[in-house]
């Protein structure tokens, strides 16, 4: 082989590895392009509404909190609108998310608009904005509080098994799904859902313009739609993100032509997974839930 032709070939080698790496220069600048603009949206930079969506069951949620305290501290969110689409969930998960709400409310507007369905807990996150908006058929109310115990110690008495516990004090692991709850145990629980009732219902008194003989009357766990919810004052006004707009730009002066900004807080994906996700369509997999302790929750049997 001449050395005219092995030069030839070294030179396309040359070229095409040349080409390869161009490729991938491409690509990459492609993928940090995007992924600037993802992290770095025009409404990051600019005034609007923040909004944040709470759906399925509320449960203690760290990446929410921190969401919704940058939603504070940033300047350029002039109001927070929360969505609200859930039966409930723990007292405790909607304890924590109503004050970090309220915490925003210390320094701007906070408007909660009530979808589909916002009860029990749901309503509870409800409580923490200034105004509250839902739809007429909007399902709401539900103020109360559950414990919900399972107890199978005869069928495990039909079956021959049996389970002891050595315990500290009379009530200590009462209740207990191997053995009936005794009355003791039955009186500590019921305490606990009394004073957490309670707690609920100073709640809604002190955010609504209800005195506390209307909303014990009202909370007996019923559930009610936007219309009769309206007429007994657990909301303000029937509609949703429209007509938030309009109080915030007809009361607080916080115009409508300023956009509205959707709050992810869901847990963070690599970076090409949340590439291809944006590009293709959210993902089908769902977090697991779980719910122990008391529970603010609309569940109908």
């Amino acid at each position: 082989m001449s050395a005219d032709n092995e030069t030839a070939q070294d030179r396309r080698r040359l070229k095409r590895r040349l080409s390869f790496w161009r490729i991938v220069a491409i690509i990459l600048v492609i993928i940090l392009g995007i992924w600037i603009f993802d992290t770095f949206s025009e409404d990051d930079l600019t005034d609007h509404v923040a909004r944040l969506d709470v759906s399925e069951i509320i449960v203690e949620n760290e990446r929410r909190q921190e969401a919704i305290g940058r939603i504070r501290d940033d300047d350029t969110a002039k109001a927070l609108i929360v969505y609200i689409n859930s039966p409930g969930g723990s007292t405790y998960g909607s304890e924590r998310l109503y004050k970090a709400l309220r915490r925003v409310a210390e320094k701007k507007p906070v408007i909660t608009i009530i979808g589909t369905i916002g009860a029990s807990g749901g309503y509870l996150t409800a409580l923490a904005g200034e105004r509250i908006f839902a739809g007429e058929s909007s399902i709401t109310g539900s103020i109360g509080v559950i414990v919900q115990l399972t107890e199978f110690s005869e069928l495990m008495e039909k079956v021959g098994v049996t389970a002891t516990a050595i315990t500290s004090g009379g009530i200590k692991g009462d209740p207990s799904p191997f053995k009936p709850v005794s009355k003791a145990g039955r009186e500590n629980l019921q305490t606990m859902v009394t004073e957490t009732y309670d707690w609920f219902v100073d709640l809604v008194t002190e955010r609504r313009p209800l005195d506390e003989s209307e909303v014990r009357r009202l909370a007996d766990g019923r559930v009610l739609i936007g219309i009769s919810a309206l007429r007994n004052g657990l909301i303000d006004e029937l509609g949703g993100i429209e007509e938030a707009r309009h109080w915030l730009e007809s009361e607080r002066q916080i115009s409508r032509s300023i956009p509205l900004h959707k709050i992810d807080y869901s847990e963070p994906k690599p970076l090409i997974e949340r590439l291809f996700s944006g590009m293709l369509g959210k993902s089908v997999i769902s977090e697991r839930l779980t719910l122990d302790g008391l529970l603010s929750l609309w569940q109908p049997n």
